[in-house]
């Protein structure tokens, strides 16, 4: 089904005319003679109290903040760091750098710091043996094992210390900026800092980028020799949609619990920072995404190297360049509220061939209440090569009337 809403724009420099429409909404659409919840037609309310140092909900496909508190403040992030610590290991893969068949020694540096040993999580592999990498992946994934993460990274790097510098790169790449890692477990540090809104990034880009990587994170229980242990994120027993991602605990950082699930087609992220206790990160986690799943949905507006839009090009051998976006743009609303959005384009008065294909020219804005909702740059979709020199000439003698 289809909503209409078209943008019609009319170019001064030469009367084009754009248009931009709406794409098809991802929500499913009622059947005839059903009417649509009472709820949609409220203002959405606040969210779920939630007594954490920090917390967001974040809508996985958009990377819209639909709620949080404290989302930039650095914190520890204890265990949850794990999960950059995948991301570095699913990263150097793709590069094939490594391989999940890789023998990993457990090392006695990586038993003795972060095995049974201390009083952190462990994994229960052998001193001085060798694991398959995926093996050792998911001893730490799922049983949080501080031994396997630093036996991952010097298989990866060669030392903790190299790994953490990978670490922070990818970290950058993602767009966390506010983050700082020092080792691969979460293990309390100086200046080992990230943010709500940094790890729901993170989690974000493992998602998208190395969906394998991440289905590791709903797997309820991993055996090491004689020793089984269970999931500590207890939301995959308690709610089907939820299929990661990473619990966190130190006495410095509280509890913590970064989850994610997805509900039709519709994927969220929240993050939860120094709660309490393990049953009050669970509640709260599962209380905001309960919220955000009832009170917001998100569409895809456009689809990245689709045409949406038409611009006049002065002294080109073509007169037209077609319009569109390098990336899909996605959108997160309130439920109910899709049909009230209003496209707009920022295009150039006039735009001077040569075009290169992929150029930027000009922004399409998505508002809401008169609110930029959504935005991304439009690119020329096609080249456009410079016009002969009487084409050329004929343009500027235009340019010229219309600027008087």
């Amino acid at each position: 089904m289809k909503f209409p809403a078209v943008l019609r724009a009319i170019g001064l420099a030469a009367l084009a005319t754009f248009t931009v429409g709406l794409a098809t909404a991802q929500v499913p659409v009622p059947k005839p003679g059903a009417q649509a919840p009472a709820s949609d037609a409220l203002p959405v309310p606040p969210p779920p109290d939630t007594e954490a140092a920090a917390w967001i909900v974040m809508d996985a496909a958009s990377g819209n903040v639909l709620a949080g508190e404290n989302i930039d403040q650095p914190l520890e992030p204890a265990s949850i760091t794990k999960v950059m610590t995948s991301y570095v290991i699913a990263a150097e893969m793709a590069g094939g750098k490594i391989s999940e068949d890789d023998p990993v020694m457990m090392t006695e540096h990586a038993w003795r710091t972060g095995g049974a040993g201390t009083d952190g999580s462990y994994s229960g592999f052998e001193v001085n043996k060798t694991a398959p990498l995926v093996q050792m992946e998911k001893g730490m994934v799922v049983q949080s094992g501080n031994d396997a993460a630093i036996a991952l990274a010097q298989h990866v790097a060669g030392s903790v210390d190299a790994f953490a510098a990978l670490m922070n790169q990818y970290a950058t790449r993602i767009g966390m900026k506010n983050s700082h890692f020092v080792n691969p477990t979460g293990l309390p540090a100086e200046g080992h800092v990230s943010t709500a809104r940094d790890l729901a990034l993170l989690g974000r880009a493992l998602i998208h980028n190395f969906p394998k990587a991440y289905s590791y994170n709903k797997i309820k229980e991993f055996t090491v020799g004689p020793i089984t242990q269970p999931n500590r994120n207890v939301l995959l027993w308690r709610d089907k949609s939820v299929d990661g991602i990473k619990t966190g605990h130190t006495s410095g950082a509280g509890y913590c619990l970064m989850a994610s699930a997805q509900r039709g087609d519709q994927r969220l992220i929240t993050v939860v920072l120094g709660s309490g206790s393990e049953k009050q990160r669970a509640d709260q986690s599962q209380a905001l995404l309960n919220w955000g799943f009832r009170f917001y949905e998100t569409h895809k507006l456009y689809d990245a190297g689709k045409e949406i839009a038409e611009q006049k090009v002065w002294k080109g051998a073509a007169d037209l360049v077609r319009l569109g976006v390098a990336e899909p743009l996605l959108v997160t609303v309130p439920r109910g509220r899709y049909d009230q959005l209003k496209p707009m384009m920022d295009v150039p008065k006039n735009l001077v061939a040569p075009i290169t294909k992929g150029q930027e020219i000009g922004m399409v804005k998505v508002m809401l209440d008169d609110k930029v909702v959504a935005q991304r740059p439009l690119v020329a979709l096609d080249a456009v090569e410079e016009g002969g020199f009487f084409k050329r000439l004929w343009d500027e003698f235009w340019m010229w009337w219309e600027s008087v």
